[in-house]
């Protein structure tokens, strides 16, 4: 095994003392937010000065600090992105970890050398969508929690990125950033950093009784180290923002320890001690581990389907209030000669960088009585107090029988360290700093028809929707898009004007892409373009040279105006509005977008199978009604084609009574989600919603549960 190989271990910080925790159990890097754009807003963030010195106590360490800016931002929040990360860019914040694509474009623009890490948030599962945004300046993807070793030896292969990828710690059910069921149903926005972890309660369906059937089990991946070092791994990180320092410390010195052990004595000489298990089952444990997805697509062993009567959190009590400072070995030597000013040479031997300085204080004088030895001043130099440094090897060269008080010592030794700090600190603090410039928008011209757009998931809500003649545009999923039947009476719509859209999947893994190469020609020919609901479908795309439409769905997420910008440069002829932003903030980026007014919206999109975990996998595509505590119903559709389920919100978004308001927003168009609605249904909704939106008229709505979205709250 080469002893060349180094893997960063990157531990959580969610407070002051949890990084430097973090640090003292050996981590080479720690990620933490601030008081702002962080994904754990419920953590002990630290405010602007405890954060600048965080930064400056990790460099001093010779470690690296990672601030996350990976949520979600809105307009009037991004104009004030640049008074915030300005102090910490010029601090030297090693990187910032982004989920919002305008956020990252703002950022390479106005922190120009400021290294990109994209956030699991963003839900990277391919080397196609690394590549994407490496194009865009990114320097390390954190990939989807749901990969695979072999996807993720592909991605290090094909774009030589960086990847850091989870090894312990809690889950999401769902992809991350592909979840708005906190949000939806809480008003709690997980893409806003404040998820209130609905999936963790007990979920029923008609086969079992109440079961927590979304609740993961923890990652381990302690066994795997070797498997994710041999694949390319640069990072491991360690999940826990919200856990105490006593977790962060113990993890963190396990994942240290085995590691180092792999890199010396390879596979051979690998094997993890039982003791250690024990101390990392102790250090906290929700439900059980798990080894994640890296050797599995999914699973119900990776379910927690009972809560224990006592979980176990935290309980290592003797760790408690544990002094988790370290020194940094320095080297020194200090030279007295009479009548000569006192001289002391500082040297800090770093991983990368050797710094040296030199300090001169007061003049020695002929000691009149008892003349200093080399062991008295040894013994004051050596008392660094609360200072980053401790000496190493500290040489004292007398010349003469010399006197200096004490006081002239402390007081040079103060002024050497101080020196050293800052000559150390020099290295990562940028001297640089960029100004703020605002970048001039230009506006894709749209034109100004309205489409009434209806999306539909089988073959006969398609044949309604083309029976339905206001329907201009409809867009069709991939379940039914490549049915010949569907496939031929989409031309005819098309020689009559109308539109027709295929809609490609959620997730674009290896199934899909290789579904996708055999229907390809089909795509081409049938279609007038393609609803993208993520960017490996899109770079898939672009190297195929596709040269009809494409519009990016919901959960694409337009945020901001960066992000509206880089969608028009990026070829996108409309894209559709996030679900989390009201009508006042969808106002000034509604122009050329498509607006859904109608539907069971998609709340969380998930790797594992709620229907194999409640009765086994039986490969029918179909729907699993899943009831929550209240009795609200929830259906989850299993798309067996790609292995992943789609979760649906408990009601459906319904607001025909609000044509005026969302027309008065400019937008291009609308459009109407159906997943589980039958033809007669469809066509009452349809004729609501000609009636709002075409005809004007005003209109009763139908008596039913229903739910207005995020159209008149938003999301903090």
């Amino acid at each position: 095994m080469s002893g060349k190989k180094t893997v960063e271990i990157l531990a959580p910080a969610g407070s002051v003392t949890s990084l430097e925790a973090g640090l003292c159990a050996g981590a080479d890097a720690v990620y933490i937010g601030g008081s702002r754009f962080g994904a754990r807003a419920f953590a002990d963030n630290p405010g602007e000065e405890e954060l600048l010195r965080a930064i400056d106590y990790v460099h001093l360490h010779g470690r690296k600090i990672y601030l996350t800016v990976n949520t979600l931002l809105k307009d009037k929040e991004l104009q004030t992105l640049y008074a915030y990360l300005l102090p910490y860019y010029r601090q030297g914040i090693d990187a910032v970890i982004v989920q919002d694509i305008g956020v990252m474009r703002y950022i390479k623009r106005q922190f120009p050398g400021l290294p990109l890490h994209v956030s699991t948030q963003a839900a990277v599962t391919g080397s196609m969508g690394a590549e994407f945004f490496g194009k865009l300046g990114a320097e390390r993807i954190v990939p989807a929690r749901e990969l695979s070793l072999s996807e993720l030896q592909d991605m290090k292969r094909k774009t030589g990125l960086e990847i850091e990828c989870f090894v312990h710690g809690a889950m999401c059910y769902s992809y991350s950033g592909q979840c708005l069921l906190s949000s939806l149903i809480g008003g709690r926005s997980g893409n806003r950093g404040q998820c209130a972890q609905p999936c963790r309660l007990p979920y029923g369906t008609e086969m079992t009784g109440y079961k927590d059937l979304m609740s993961l089990k923890d990652l381990c991946a302690i066994d795997l180290i070797p498997e994710l070092i041999d694949v390319g791994i640069d990072s491991f990180k360690i999940e826990g923002r919200m856990k105490q320092p006593e977790y962060v410390y113990i993890v963190v010195n396990m994942y240290r320890k085995y590691v180092d052990l792999y890199l010396e004595k390879g596979k051979e000489g690998y094997q993890v001690e039982k003791e250690d298990r024990r101390l990392l089952k102790e250090a906290y444990q929700r439900r059980g581990y798990t080894e994640g997805y890296y050797k599995r697509h999914n699973g119900k062993e990776m379910i927690s389907l009972q809560r224990p009567d006592i979980e176990r959190k935290d309980k290592r009590e003797g760790d408690k209030g544990k002094n988790y400072k370290i020194k940094e070995k320095i080297n020194g030597k200090l030279i007295l000669s009479e009548g000569k000013r006192a001289k002391l040479c500082l040297e800090y031997k770093g991983k990368d960088r050797c710094v040296s300085v030199e300090v001169q204080g007061a003049a020695a004088e002929k000691a009149s009585k008892v003349p200093l030895t080399q062991e008295n001043i040894e013994q004051k130099l050596r008392k660094t107090g609360n200072t980053e440094f401790i000496f190493d090897r500290l040489e004292i060269m007398l010349e003469g029988e010399v006197f200096i008080p004490i006081q002239a010592l402390n007081e040079l030794r103060r002024k050497g360290i101080s020196r050293l700090e800052k000559e150390i600190l020099s290295f990562c603090q940028r001297e640089n700093i960029p100004k703020l410039e605002k970048e001039e928008k230009k506006q894709k011209d749209t034109g100004n028809a309205f489409s009434f757009g209806v999306l539909v998931q089988n073959k006969e809500q398609f044949f309604t929707a083309a029976s339905f003649s206001a329907a201009d545009v409809i867009y069709v999923d991939d379940e039914a898009a490549f049915d010949l039947e569907v496939m031929k009476k989409g031309k005819s719509l098309q020689n009559a004007g109308r539109k027709i859209y295929a809609v490609m999947p959620y997730i674009f893994r290896e199934r899909a892409v290789s579904y996708y190469e055999k229907v390809y020609e089909d795509l081409l020919s049938c279609y007038d373009g393609v609803l993208l609901r993520n960017w490996e479908s899109y770079m898939w795309l672009l190297k195929k040279k596709y040269p009809k439409g494409m519009i990016s769905d919901c959960n694409m997420y337009v945020f901001n105006g960066e992000c509206k910008d880089f969608m028009n440069q990026a070829g996108f002829e409309k894209y559709t509005c996030p679900a989390e932003l009201n009508g006042r903030e969808l106002l000034g980026l509604s122009k050329g977008a498509v607006f859904i007014v109608y539907g069971y919206q998609a709340v969380m999109i998930a790797a594992n199978c709620i229907r194999s975990t409640v009765s086994g996998c039986d490969r029918q595509e179909g729907f699993t009604e899943l009831f929550d505590r209240y009795q609200k119903k929830f259906m989850v559709k299993n798309r067996c084609r790609y292995c992943y389920n789609i979760m649906y919100n408990c009601a459906p978004l319904l607001m025909p009574d609000m044509a005026e308001s969302i027309k008065a927003l400019g937008l291009s168009g609308i459009r109407l989600d159906f997943t589980v609605e039958k033809e007669e249904e469809m066509q009452g909704i349809l004729s609501l919603y000609e009636k709002a939106f075409l005809k004007g008229e005003k209109v009763r709505l139908p008596d039913m549960q229903y739910t207005r979205g995020h159209f008149k709250r938003g999301v903090k």
